[in-house]
């Protein structure tokens, strides 16, 4: 709060605090939660807010954000919780607030218009609409006073309502222009229908090419600063590889992973990943840890161990694979796991900075000084963790301190000393304030989170991941799916939140649940992706094939949002059209398989021109070309055999390798059609290994199952 007495209006406002509090204080989003005691009269996203906003007359503002996201933090405390700043908004307009994570339906169609007036979007999104909700000025992040060319969030405030009152034409024709532009950028009608088909093998040779430029050749990963995990290309390039055997694709794999594993984007004390990292050389992490970012690479990692290890061909980068695999399923499941079995959204970049001030700092709960590398292990092992994790007296972050990573120390290092310094520092870390929580379960990410947990778990022999796994497919079905196959997109504590899924939700879930049938052999996960994907089908898919990121019977928007490309998760779109193949592989279904395929043409127009963000598709595609493989392994669940042929199935690296489990006139046969009329083979265990339900000659040798899904 500014220093100074407060304005009468600032003043009455304070006292009709309740009502404010009231608005949000029974959401069920932790952000919005956060801002219950804002001196600003907040609104959460409804009818209601533009009904209000209509009657005064005042346009409004919208404000979009997340929990974990430090510049929001950093806006509400500048100015969301200033008094005369709250006296201003609450006088002239009606103030909408919005959980990206709850709504990115709504983040998405304004961030298209922020984006396409300013040239670039972040969060917090501040946007200004009429009380029909068009949008009229943009912006991001504004300072609480003018800096580095930056108009104060004060005159910006002042700017849009004097352009109300004064020239409410002017605006009213921009708004109109504004949402025209938005309307008439149809997918649909723009894709060329020669193009409405799976890419062809030249065309995945090119986005291969396109890759392979902006490959960052001496620090692994694509573009510069700042620089993301390639989650999705890696899987992309991890299938190409295994479909042509392309040395060039698995080695920018290896580098990348390497290099963010060894990187300060990665915990190396608690595992787990941070969002980003600033610079281009993953020193620095954006400290805030998302589970969808774990999740996906938790899977990448898994994969490149799958696709190395076996001919030892990478060495010592096969171990680390494997090492960070089972360490960020390890963290999900100690730091981000619910009470009801689901997965927390993310832990907040910001904590208290431990100085007894109250102020919060990014990576105060993550960083070191040498000085206290000391006041933990003493001289000598403090020089030696120095040396080992690269903490420098000059700082690699803020004021003196250090991101740990794992800089080439070369020769070998003693492994004992390593183990013993780690676990004094990761007790005393823990010691300090923790990073906040943002606790509500987000259905689309809680299915990759499921896919992740169960292929880690089956590949390293942790029964206790996939039954973590099992938990959040089970509060998914209990508390995020209705009798009508329809998706809660949130919940918390339990509780399913009142907005409904989108696109990803319906794509992601499916997808954990076709993975956990193959790694359990329980059907009735296959069951259950039906269901969301025959939703797909009738509520997501326009005639020609092309997706939308909501529901035809979803509230209605300035525009229907319809993105391919994927962000830090995979397109809702070509997410749906993996699931979609996946489960006509299981299942025989041509209606699925033709959807699947109608889908990824988009991948085809795309993938040569922008492969960085169509990377999920292209690994899809990949899929498409290879079939997929199906594998059917039957014979009893505690022969030895059995459990032999599942699990050189589940390594197969052949792309998009579906596998159903099952004993022959089992319920679960009946479950999974591609079980159906598949014996035992002379009274054994067997596998077949099928494309379109055509199969070749079943084997009961593990060894010939896993040479024949190698390639």
């Amino acid at each position: 709060m500014r220093g100074g007495a407060p304005s009468f209006a600032a003043g009455v406002l304070w006292c009709e605090r309740l009502a404010c509090m009231n608005r949000l204080g029974g959401a069920t989003s932790p952000y919005l939660l956060q801002h219950a005691e804002n001196p600003v009269d907040w609104w959460p996203w409804g009818p209601d807010a533009f009904a209000e906003a209509r009657r005064r007359n005042v346009p409004v503002l919208l404000s979009v954000g997340y929990s974990a996201c430090h510049w929001c933090h950093v806006m509400a405390h500048e100015s969301f919780e200033d008094p005369e700043t709250a006296a201003l908004l609450n006088e002239h307009f009606v103030s909408v607030k919005v959980d990206r994570e709850e709504r990115p339906d709504v983040d998405a169609v304004y961030m298209e218009a922020v984006q396409a007036a300013t040239g670039q979007g972040g969060w917090p999104m501040t946007v200004f609409l009429t009380p029909d909700a068009e949008p009229f000025y943009f912006g991001t992040y504004f300072p609480p006073s003018p800096r580095h060319g930056m108009p104060s969030f004060g005159q910006v405030l002042e700017g849009v309502r004097r352009a109300w009152a004064d020239r409410r034409d002017e605006v009213g024709e921009v708004a109109g222009r504004i949402v025209a532009d938005l309307a008439g950028r149809s997918l649909s009608e723009s894709l060329p229908a020669a193009d409405r088909r799976p890419p062809r093998p030249e065309e995945l040779h090119a986005a291969l090419m396109g890759l392979t430029r902006e490959f960052d050749a001496v620090h692994g990963g694509f573009g510069t600063a700042p620089k993301f995990p390639p989650s999705m290309v890696l899987e992309f390039l991890l299938r190409h590889h295994a479909r042509t055997g392309s040395a060039g694709a698995l080695e920018m794999v290896q580098a990348s992973c390497a290099a963010m594993a060894r990187g300060g984007i990665y915990d190396q004390l608690g595992g787990g990943f941070a969002r980003y990292a600033v610079d281009r050389e993953w020193v620095v992490p954006h400290f805030e840890k998302m589970l969808y970012d774990n999740a996906l690479l938790c899977r990448a990692y898994a994969h490149l161990w799958r696709a190395t290890a076996r001919d030892g061909a990478a060495g010592g980068l096969s171990d680390l694979a494997r090492r960070v695999a089972l360490e960020t399923a390890d963290f999900m499941v100690r730091e981000l796991r619910t009470d009801q079995g689901g997965f927390a959204s993310a832990l907040d970049a910001d904590s208290d900075d431990g100085t007894g001030s109250g102020r919060h700092a990014e990576g105060a709960y993550y960083v070191w000084t040498p000085e206290q590398l000391r006041s933990v292990l003493g001289e000598k092992d403090a020089e030696f963790a120095a040396g080992y994790f690269g903490v420098t007296d000059e700082g690699t972050f803020e004021a003196g301190a250090s991101v740990l990573q794992l800089p080439d120390v070369g020769g070998p290092v003693d492994a004992e000393r390593v183990a013993s310094v780690k676990e004094r520092l990761r007790a005393a870390r823990a010691e300090r304030p923790r990073p906040g929580r943002d606790d509500k379960v987000v259905a689309s990410w809680n299915g990759l989170a499921v896919a992740a947990l169960a292929e880690t778990g089956a590949y390293f022999d942790r029964p206790d991941l996939i039954q973590a796994a099992t938990d959040a497919a089970d509060l998914l079905v209990r508390v995020h799916m209705d009798w009508q196959a329809r998706l809660h997109r949130t919940s918390r504590d339990g509780t399913a939140g009142a907005n409904t899924g989108v696109l990803d939700d319906y794509a992601n879930v499916a997808e954990g649940f076709l993975t956990l049938a193959s790694v359990t052999g329980e059907g009735v996960w296959v069951d259950f992706a039906g269901f969301l994907l025959d939703t797909v089908l009738v509520q997501f898919t326009a005639e020609d094939g092309a997706l939308y990121d909501t529901a035809a019977d979803a509230e209605t928007l300035i525009r229907r949002p319809q993105d391919p490309t994927d962000n830090a998760t995979p397109s809702g779109w070509t997410a749906a059209a993996g699931a979609l193949l996946s489960y006509g592989a299981l299942t025989g279904s041509a209606l699925h398989r033709d959807a699947a395929e109608r889908a990824l043409g988009i991948v085809t127009t795309l993938g040569g021109r922008a492969p960085r963000f169509i990377g999920w598709g292209l690994a899809v595609a990949e899929a498409a070309l290879d079939g997929p493989r199906e594998v059917a392994v039957v014979g009893p669940p505690d022969d030895p055999t059995t459990r032999a042929l599942h699990r050189a199935a589940l390594l197969g690296t052949a792309p998009g390798t579906v596998v159903a489990l099952g004993t022959p006139g089992a319920d679960d046969a009946a479950e999974v059609p591609l079980l159906m009329a598949r014996p035992l083979v002379d009274g054994k265990p067997a596998a077949y290994v099928c494309r379109n339900f055509t199969c070749e000659r079943p084997t009961t040798d593990p060894a010939e199952l896993a040479e024949r899904l190698r390639r």
